[in-house]
């Protein structure tokens, strides 16, 4: 309920998206889907950085201290988690329709493209929450986030970029794009783990 209750910041990202993708729009028109799939997944990357990687930053050590007094590390990080996760879905989703009005739709099959949204959003979101918890523990410190979280995010962003070429209609391996959905998969479960595991540590401090 905090978190809705700061509504600038969710409208800012909103405003952040739409004047992206209307630049881009005025600039390549109707990209090809290479290019179209690159730039989308850029843009949630920097959508992220935005709106969830903040999600700590913006705790003042008041309200901090509170919600130390009320709930359980672990109760907290996944609480943290499970809102970014939302709130970058919902974004990504926005970004998506604001793509086919704009950029045009290069898409063979939409749906699958969508549920690769749907997971890209997550993934992406589950990595900068972890960075924002650590950086925030470290002098709040933003540029923490960029040096902690852009070598793991990168994987994550090949993977799904390449995942989201069968969309697009292109030819895999047989099995290939459930292999691709299950290192993406994998690495959120890994990055939920360490989170569970780490956040402990850095909520006592």
């Amino acid at each position: 309920m905090l978190e809705w209750r700061q509504q600038h910041s969710f409208y800012g990202v909103l405003l952040y998206i739409a004047a992206t993708v209307y630049v881009l729009f005025l600039s390549i028109d109707k990209p090809g889907a290479d290019t179209w799939n690159g730039l989308f997944w850029m843009i949630q990357l920097f959508i992220c950085v935005n709106a969830v990687a903040k999600s700590f930053l913006q705790e003042s050590k008041g309200r901090l201290l509170y919600f130390y007094s009320i709930a359980s590390p672990v109760e907290f990080i996944i609480s943290k988690l499970l809102h970014n996760i939302f709130l970058m879905v919902l974004m990504s989703i926005i970004s998506l329709l604001l793509f086919y009005t704009f950029l045009s739709n290069p898409l063979h099959n939409s749906l699958q493209f969508l549920g690769i949204v749907f997971l890209g959003g997550t993934s992406i979101s589950l990595v900068f929450t972890l960075m924002s918890a650590i950086a925030a523990k470290a002098q709040q410190n933003a540029a923490l986030i960029a040096i902690l979280g852009f070598p793991i995010i990168l994987p994550q962003l090949l993977l799904l970029m390449r995942l989201s070429k069968a969309a697009f209609g292109e030819i895999f391996k047989e099995g290939m794009v459930f292999q691709l959905t299950g290192l993406i998969i994998g690495l959120d479960i890994l990055v939920i783990a360490m989170a569970t595991v780490l956040f402990p540590y850095l909520w006592k401090e």
